[in-house]
């Protein structure tokens, strides 16, 4: 065990105790603060969730956390994924296949939420599922200015809307306790908010605000569908997967640009997406905002919920670091600091539950020394 391992290890649960508070609001009411991060996994084959599926997330709940979120599921689409083995939120066999998911989570006392994904760019030029189907996305063009597949027709976006509707509509009915729309990672709802990726001249594109008008649009289809309780999530991030110095707001002034439509549209909780949760979003900010994550600025601008992500528990770089952060014994100290200044509401946890189930319920018994270790895969 390494001696960043060993500080890992030593710290005590009292540390983290105010994370075992309730959670009530947006209609969800949880038994603590503690929350799975969506992790793709590609382990549902023909998009069917499986009994390997139903363990995975029985563990996670039973191993102590509050709420679950999915793996991303795809939307019928046109072109939404690009694996034959990423879960879908559609067709009366994967239906059966999250019902029983639900169903095991729910017998572990945890809440579940179903994260809905169109990939849109991220898809690539070649992809296993529907080969047939060109990408589809604002533009056309990937996240290192490529051209990939085509852009998105005004027929195409009505279909992209109808699938997240109908996706929606199929988690309330199996028994999700709410909706997450993925508007990250470089999938189709952030190539529509950033400029790189949406070079549109119709209404759609140009302007932040044009830019963050069919994100808004999809959320407020999706408030109508599924009534003003159902709870719905909204996950965004600043960073591409494989440009992760990609800023869609460089400023709070763009930042409520982007949030505030969303939560105009029907947002409840949004769940901002960091590799590194001690960092500042906007550091040249005057001092007492300058400490300020991503997370504390959402809390700040809309006054909604958030959760906060951002290699809590691990002490291994994130895929793409350069590897020069050192590990910080002292992390679980500063998370907590920044609980109590009010940066957000719940805490989402990742590569520490793929490691180990049972790390919440560990954490909180002071069991830390048997917590199973995060290792990078090479």
């Amino acid at each position: 065990m390494t001696m960043a391992e060993r500080s890992a290890h030593e710290v005590q649960a009292p540390v983290l105790e105010p994370l075992y508070t309730p959670f009530a609001g947006s209609s969800l009411t949880l038994r603590n603060r503690f929350v799975m991060a969506p992790m793709t996994r590609e382990s549902s084959p023909g998009g069917i969730p499986n009994d390997e599926n139903v363990e995975y997330y029985r563990q996670r709940a039973a191993g102590g956390v509050g709420m679950i979120f999915t793996e991303g599921t795809l939307v019928r689409g046109p072109a939404a994924g690009n694996s034959t083995a990423m879960p879908h939120m559609y067709g009366p066999a994967s239906a059966a296949g999250w019902r029983e998911v639900v169903q095991a989570v729910h017998g572990e006392g945890a809440a579940i939420v179903s994260q809905l994904m169109h990939m849109g760019a991220m898809r690539g030029a070649d992809s296993p599922f529907e080969p047939e189907l060109a990408t589809v996305s604002p533009s056309g063009i990937g996240i290192f200015g490529e051209r990939v597949g085509r852009a998105a027709t005004a027929p195409d976006l009505d279909a992209i809307v109808s699938s997240y509707v109908e996706s929606a509509t199929l988690a309330a009915e199996l028994g999700f306790d709410g909706i997450e729309i993925h508007g990250g990672h470089g999938m189709v709802l952030d190539n529509f908010a950033w400029s790189r990726t949406n070079q549109r001249t119709d209404g759609y594109g140009g302007s932040l605000a044009n830019r963050m008008k069919f994100p808004a649009e999809v959320v407020a289809a999706v408030r109508e569908a599924v009534g003003p309780r159902f709870p719905i999530t909204y996950r965004f991030s600043q960073w591409k997967v494989g440009a992760y110095d990609a800023m869609v707001a460089d400023t709070p002034a763009a930042l409520e640009q982007v949030l505030g439509p969303l939560a105009a549209a029907g947002v409840d909780i949004f769940h901002p997406s960091t590799r590194r949760h001690w960092l500042p979003a906007f550091p040249e900010e005057a001092a007492a905002d300058g400490r300020l994550g991503l997370s504390g600025w959402v809390k700040k601008i809309t006054g909604l919920p958030a959760i906060m992500v951002g290699s809590v528990g691990v002490d291994h770089m994130f895929i793409g670091d350069d590897g020069t952060d050192e590990y910080d014994p002292d992390r679980l100290q500063y998370l907590i600091e920044q609980f109590e200044r009010g940066e957000f509401d719940l805490l989402a946890l990742g590569r520490s539950l793929l490691a180990d189930p049972e790390w919440v319920n560990k954490m909180e018994s002071g069991d830390t020394a048997s917590i199973v270790a995060f290792r990078k895969s090479a």
